[in-house]
């Protein structure tokens, strides 16, 4: 085996890492806990192209002039992104997610303080109600991590189709579809972007659709897609906040280039979209739910949304762990609330302290 990919496989086997930043030649980061690390690893122009080879062009990935970055998958979930010199003035720079070996299950996240039991037990009565569901965050925040734990309580029956720009989802369903996006060739043909995917999707008899990523015009599309049928949606989205999140979704909509007034538009995403779930790494390095939140249809020409639960900050401890706690909003039930209890999936408990 190659020297670099010896070196870059040494750093991926140890578990305490959760990123890894190679800038070129010139520095090897590693973030453990949540705090960044400078190393003595130094990989070498050599070694860079050595893992290009390994990781990328084994599995048809082209690394070039035409095409200087990318991402791809190993099979643990792990995510690679490259970005060639001189786009990168350091360096060819590798950043590496890694998958975090240690979950398993959505109690996991409960014991690393990421929801609250009760939180799970909503969250996978949405998963087995079929609600559609937004995951929000920031780069990092591990949102993707959350919905593939929430995937588990998707029932076996289903068949599921994963849409993505870089195969990154772990899902252990047997009837299980995973599509890729492609890339232009070096002559601007081939390309198949996520509106294709979602397009394609739709004649697929898909139970539910999981969008890895939205981030363009696609959210048209994916939004369609909830609103003629396809219930149990889930897709993962980048933003700060339930609200921005809707406003978002907005702007994406209206690149698709649709001709929609604004309001008919807004009434698209409120009553079609059912909660936005919003988790944040904190400066102590632990990842955590801070809001899921109801969206309620449009009230004053603006999507309506109301909080279900909450994550209170209450300050910090000395050992510098952020202290809160997750609450309950009181009195705010769900419009979807009565259908769950129906189906026997949710009782008033669930929105008690």
């Amino acid at each position: 085996m190659a020297q670099g990919v010896e070196k870059l496989k040494k750093l991926l086997s140890d578990a305490s890492i959760t990123e890894i930043m190679i800038n070129g030649a010139q520095a090897t980061y590693l973030e453990i806990d949540g705090i960044k690390h400078k190393i003595d690893v130094i990989f070498s122009d050599k070694d860079i192209n050595d893992v290009i080879e390994y990781y990328f062009t084994k599995v048809g990935k082209n690394i070039s002039y035409y095409n200087p970055y990318g991402d791809v998958c190993t099979e643990d979930g792990s995510r690679i992104n490259i970005i060639q010199y001189p786009l990168a003035r350091c360096g060819t720079t590798i950043t590496i997610r890694k998958f975090d070996r240690q979950l398993h299950s959505l109690d996991d996240l409960v014991a690393k303080e990421t929801l609250s039991k009760k939180m799970a037990e909503f969250l996978i009565a949405c998963i087995k109600g079929k609600i559609n569901i937004l995951f929000s965050g920031a780069t990092g925040s591990g949102k993707t991590t959350t919905m593939e734990m929430l995937s588990h309580h998707i029932p076996e029956q289903e068949r599921l189709v994963t849409i993505e720009d870089t195969a990154e989802l772990v899902l252990h369903q047997e009837n299980l579809v995973p599509m890729e996006t492609r890339t232009p060739d070096k002559d601007g043909k081939g390309e198949v972007t996520l509106r294709d995917l979602i397009r394609n999707a739709l004649r697929m008899r898909p139970d539910r659709i999981i969008v890895g990523e939205v981030r363009g015009p696609e959210a048209l599309d994916m939004i369609q897609a909830m609103s003629t049928g396809h219930r149990g949606t889930l897709a993962v989205i980048h933003g700060n906040s339930p609200q921005e999140i809707t406003s978002r979704l907005e702007t994406l909509i209206l690149s698709s280039g649709i001709r929609l007034p604004v309001e008919e538009i807004r009434r698209m995403i409120g009553n079609t979209l059912n909660v936005i779930i919003q988790q944040e790494r904190f400066p102590d390095g632990i990842r955590r739910i801070t809001h899921i939140s109801e969206a309620r249809g449009v009230e004053r020409n603006e999507v309506a949304l109301q909080d279900l639960f909450i994550f209170r900050r209450e300050g910090k401890s000395p050992d510098g762990k952020i202290k809160g706690k997750f609450k309950t909003v009181m009195r705010n039930y769900p419009r979807f609330f009565p259908e769950f209890q129906r189906l026997g999936l949710l009782d008033d408990k669930a929105f008690s302290d």
